[in-house]
């Protein structure tokens, strides 16, 4: 009997296991933020060792929970279509109120055709993307599509033609470091700026917004 409890156990483990790795595998881009950890352990460490790295997560998860961070494409296609660019426009929006924060997007595809074609595929909606958040009056140093997954992180596992996979994903990638708020520090400021606003009198609002007493 003991064995067989032994043996369960075992198998219950080994379930586990891989499930997180599948998660690892298929999760979606976001999940965990890319600042520098992959293969860069001296910016790692730097991100860590300011404070910056945690932030730069919060204010993801902040911007993943108040817009949708996603948008889809049609087969072989780059072009944005009318729901498209109606979620970018909340992007910029939202990306308007942080002109401290640089952002990175993802260009994903399904699983048909060569990987090779997809991830020029990806690229070239994540290029679309930044061009398109570019024309909403989002300066273009703070916006990358640095990287094309290709077919390699689909949302759902499928090798046939599936919209959900067909993707960019926008994400908070970091501070802009030549700000003077983030020379100095303060990045908890910035992510929960309206929190600090809504302690402050709205007289003072006035007066530092301004630039000089409010009559």
């Amino acid at each position: 009997m003991k064995h067989l409890i032994a043996i369960a156990g075992l198998v219950a483990a080994s379930a586990c296991s891989q499930q997180g790795e599948l998660y690892r595998s298929y999760g979606e881009i976001g999940s965990l933020v890319d600042t520098g950890s992959f293969g860069e352990a001296t910016m790692n460490n730097q991100l860590v060792m300011s404070g910056e790295k945690s932030y730069v997560y919060d204010l993801s998860n902040r911007f993943s929970n108040e817009v949708m961070s996603t948008v889809n494409f049609a087969f072989n296609s780059a072009q944005l279509d009318n729901g498209a660019r109606d979620t970018l426009r909340e992007q910029a929006n939202w990306i308007r109120q942080f002109p401290e924060v640089r952002f990175r997007v993802y260009g994903h595809t399904d699983a048909v055709g060569p990987n090779s074609y997809n991830k020029t595929l990806g690229m070239r909606r994540a290029q679309a993307v930044v061009s398109f958040l570019s024309s909403q009056g989002i300066s273009r140093s703070r916006l990358e599509a640095v990287a094309s997954f290709g077919e390699t992180q689909p949302l759902i596992v499928t090798q046939g033609r599936e919209r959900r996979n067909r993707r960019t994903v926008t994400e908070v990638s970091g501070f802009v470091g030549t700000d003077p708020i983030i020379m100095n520090g303060q990045y908890a400021q910035v992510v929960y700026r309206e929190y600090i606003n809504s302690a402050v009198p709205a007289s003072t609002l006035m007066t530092i917004e301004g630039g000089g007493t409010s009559e």
